[in-house]
């Protein structure tokens, strides 16, 4: 009886607790911790950073040695969420481009007098301009890091999923000389990774690729071929022959407008076909429905974690398969796409492994699986020396 009493006792002093305090003072105060005090006002800033990659990064219609990246913060009340919009070429966003989109956002996101309300929030950063869907994305991953503090837990736990159900990561090994490709795909291998192998060019090349990657290893492959095969003729006869070579799925093998084309090629592929840049934001999901096998989410095409929630949601009822995926990015990004890792088929979150000067660290892989961090928010921690100058300013 004491044992009831005491708890109906603590029941009601905590429902009394949550009428005066917010959910941020209660996780503190169960924590033993103190709450951190400052201006409750939402301030964004920016820092522009460019992502110098380890190897030169080829695909099927470019290649790249760096990715323009603006970082972003916001502070409310002593909280500091961090953020990231990184911008490959073919996405049409600069860093002029996102800093010209953050100064308006900026006022905008100010008078909302606390981060909680996330979906109204980003409704009305989605109504400044019709693209920059990157820097809108960098607004919402701050938020999430930031109300993910205030809660004391990751997002991952607030959503319900279990992180030890993440998949096997994978690292990608891009267009290249048989040497390179040789030396990338051991140190894949090495650290348990499946390979994501970027095809789309001629019949030659492609091949040289696989059979290069069989030279050294039978790890599983991923292919993502960047929309790079014309003819769905063609395309089924390539699949059909990877799928000889211990590869799980294909990633956008044709052009994105070529949407009755995929669903043919659907119906008889051996392996699941996932869409990526047919698949930019929520509405194109149920598009695409019948069409393609799932779905490859990127945070930087569908303005971040609050859509690609949603994303998840409709894709799961219509019984797609899931994939997450990433751009070139720093660890702020790749820690955010780490949050929806639990609920899918397969992860494709190395951009932070592909570059040389990361400035963060949160997520790590074990045993080829990503691991999301289990501290609050996303759980980033600045890395040894980065020097990062924000400001709201040009």
């Amino acid at each position: 009886m004491s044992n009831r009493r005491t708890f109906l006792k603590r029941a009601g002093l905590l429902t009394a607790a949550a009428a005066i305090f917010s959910p941020s003072q209660i996780f503190a105060q169960a924590k033993g911790v103190s709450k951190p005090s400052g201006k409750k006002e939402l301030e964004l800033e920016w820092c522009p950073f460019t992502a110098k990659m380890k190897h030169v990064f080829t695909i099927a219609n470019s290649s790249r040695s760096t990715t323009p990246i603006v970082l972003t913060r916001i502070t409310y009340d002593g909280y500091t969420g961090y953020g990231e919009a990184a911008m490959p070429p073919y996405l049409g966003e600069t860093t002029n481009s996102a800093i010209d989109y953050l100064k308006k956002a900026r006022p905008v996101l100010k008078k909302f007098k606390d981060p909680w309300m996330i979906g109204t929030i980003m409704e009305e950063m989605d109504a400044i301009t019709t693209n920059n869907c990157a820097a809108k994305a960098s607004i919402d991953i701050a938020l999430h890091d930031l109300v993910g503090q205030m809660l004391g837990q990751p997002w991952w736990k607030i959503w319900g999923f279990d992180a030890t159900k993440c998949p096997y990561n994978s690292f990608t090994v891009g267009l290249d000389t048989k040497e390179v490709v040789r030396e990338k795909a051991k140190e894949a291998a090495s650290e348990g990774h499946l390979i994501k192998v970027k095809l789309g060019r001629t019949e030659e090349q492609d091949k040289m690729m696989i059979n290069t990657i069989r030279e050294v290893t039978d790890t599983t492959i991923c292919i993502d071929a960047n929309q790079g095969w014309k003819n769905k003729h063609y395309a089924l006869d390539m699949i059909n022959w990877l799928a000889t070579k211990n590869v799980n799925m294909i990633e956008q093998p044709m052009p994105k407008l070529m949407l009755d084309e995929a669903g043919w090629l659907t119906e008889r592929s051996p392996l699941p076909i996932m869409a990526d840049e047919a698949c930019q934001r929520l509405t194109d999901v149920r598009k695409l429905y019948g069409h393609y096998s799932g779905i490859n989410i990127k945070l930087m095409k569908c303005t971040g974690l609050h859509e690609a929630r949603e994303m998840v949601s409709l894709a799961q009822a219509l019984g797609m398969k899931l994939m997450i995926g990433c751009m070139t990015e720093t660890s702020v990004a790749i820690a955010a796409g780490a949050q929806i890792a639990p609920v899918c088929e397969w992860t494709d979150l190395d951009g932070n492994w592909l570059i040389s000067n990361d400035v963060f660290h949160s997520s790590t892989v074990e045993d080829g699986k990503i691991v999301p961090s289990s501290d609050p928010g996303l759980g980033l921690k600045m890395n040894k020396g980065a020097n990062l100058k924000y400001t709201s300013q040009e």
